[in-house]
């Protein structure tokens, strides 16, 4: 006698940290904004981002 299979896939939520698909779009969605801030303190203050920071 044969069991019988479930005809139902159960929907699971996705996990919201480690390795998985929201938390890298979300880890590149935080460094685009990242990018584009860094760039508009260069564009505004006339100085790279390190001379800002007072690394250089």
């Amino acid at each position: 006698m044969t069991t019988p299979q479930p005809t139902v896939t159960p929907k699971l939520e996705e996990p919201k940290f480690g390795f998985n698909d929201y938390a890298e779009r979300l880890n590149g969605r935080a460094a685009m904004i990242g990018i584009a801030l860094a760039l508009v303190i260069e564009y505004l203050t006339g100085q790279g981002l390190l001379s800002w920071l007072g690394l250089r």
